[in-house]
């Protein structure tokens, strides 16, 4: 496409503005890279629906999720990064005469931007059940991450909802803590590996998971004052009960937990760049370069860098996703640097050939 007319120039553009997204943000604009963030539209990423976040390292007494995104966007602020309020809905390249390519970057808004650079840290979102009580107890009793949270509801009762591989090393891990951990599946069978349904089995037998099989939440309730005080479930002897409210041989029931762990997945956050040649997973995870050395968060888009939960489907931690933030930047500052050089040569060999010509 050609250089959109109008378009406000940016050397460096971060998508999302979480933990990866501001590490960046603060690398880049330590390099005189002076990046703008747009916050997208869960600003500041999944930390914000955490209450405490004890398990950062330099805080030993905890600091909330919202405080800390709040520190970090500051720090960023401090070395030269703009942030702001917005969503990007597309990412495409403009083509250029010279060496490299112009990325052309679009809000929901309708503004545009171009930019040399652009760094992915739009994350991935917890998918979650559409239930009654979920908005209110997000982060007050419900959770997305077993390893984040989970110590703070020791000698609970806790809930795990989920079948697959997540749901059976989330529900394994919190029988660290729990008095019992409720493993809730809607159907019969679970989709995990054989390695983590033996895992789970054997804590069934040692009494330190129980299943709930054929069985859904269908509404949470509690306070945020006092957290997740107990789950409405439904059972259907042939699994799906939510399909089946008006089957006489679905039975609803209360059950008492203290705590509520989603483990059904997450949904990266990557429709924007579907306008790109970038590779990706089967679920949308960005594919990049790994191994050791510069160039770990590269995609096969030159210019294109990706961390934090858009690229990691396995940690997905704040201190890793700060991680490859750090190198995303460092890799995008290594290219910004290659890409200075190659554009001021070709602009000095371009007055040589004119003179060439004459």
């Amino acid at each position: 496409m050609s250089d959109p007319d109008g378009a406000d120039h940016r050397r460096l553009i971060i998508a999302g503005s979480g933990i990866a997204g501001l590490t960046a943000a603060i690398y880049a604009g330590r390099s005189n890279n002076e990046p703008l963030v747009f916050e997208g539209d869960e600003p500041g990423g999944q930390l914000t629906l955490t209450t405490d976040v004890d398990n950062y390292p330099g805080f030993p007494e905890g600091i909330s999720g919202p405080e800390l995104v709040s520190d970090m966007k500051e720090q960023a602020r401090k070395f030269g990064a703009e942030v702001e309020n917005g969503v990007i809905e597309s990412v495409d390249v403009v083509d250029d005469p010279g060496p490299g390519h112009t990325f052309h970057v679009t809000l929901s808004s309708g503004d545009e931007y171009t930019a040399d650079a652009v760094i992915a840290a739009s994350g991935a979102s917890a998918r979650t059940l559409g239930i009654p009580g979920e908005d209110e107890l997000m982060g007050y009793g419900l959770s997305t991450c077993a390893t984040c949270d989970g110590a703070f509801f020791r000698d609970e009762e806790i809930v795990v909802v989920g079948g697959g591989d997540a749901a059976c090393e989330e529900a394994v891990f919190l029988t660290k803590f729990a008095s019992t951990v409720h493993l809730v599946h809607r159907r019969e069978e679970f989709r995990a590996e054989d390695y983590w349904i033996d895992r789970v089995m054997e804590h069934v037998e040692d009494g330190d998971i129980e299943l709930k099989l054929n069985t859904e939440v269908t509404e949470l309730h509690g306070s945020q004052a006092e957290g997740v005080d107990h789950v409405t479930m439904v059972h259907h002897p042939e699994g799906h009960p939510t399909g089946k409210l008006d089957d006489p041989e679905t039975e609803e029931f209360a059950f008492d937990a203290g705590a509520v762990f989603y483990a059904i997945g997450h949904t990266p956050n990557t429709d924007y760049l579907e306008g790109l040649d970038v590779e990706m997973d089967d679920e949308g995870y960005l594919e990049t370069a790994g191994g050791d050395g510069a160039g770990q968060t590269a995609t096969g888009v030159p210019g294109l860098f990706g961390a934090g939960d858009v690229v990691d489907y396995h940690y997905q931690q704040a201190i890793t996703a700060g991680g490859m933030g750090c190198k995303a930047a460092i890799d995008a500052d290594g290219y910004l640097e290659d890409l200075d050089r190659e554009r001021a040569a070709a602009e000095s060999e371009a007055p040589a050939a004119a003179e060439g010509d004459d």
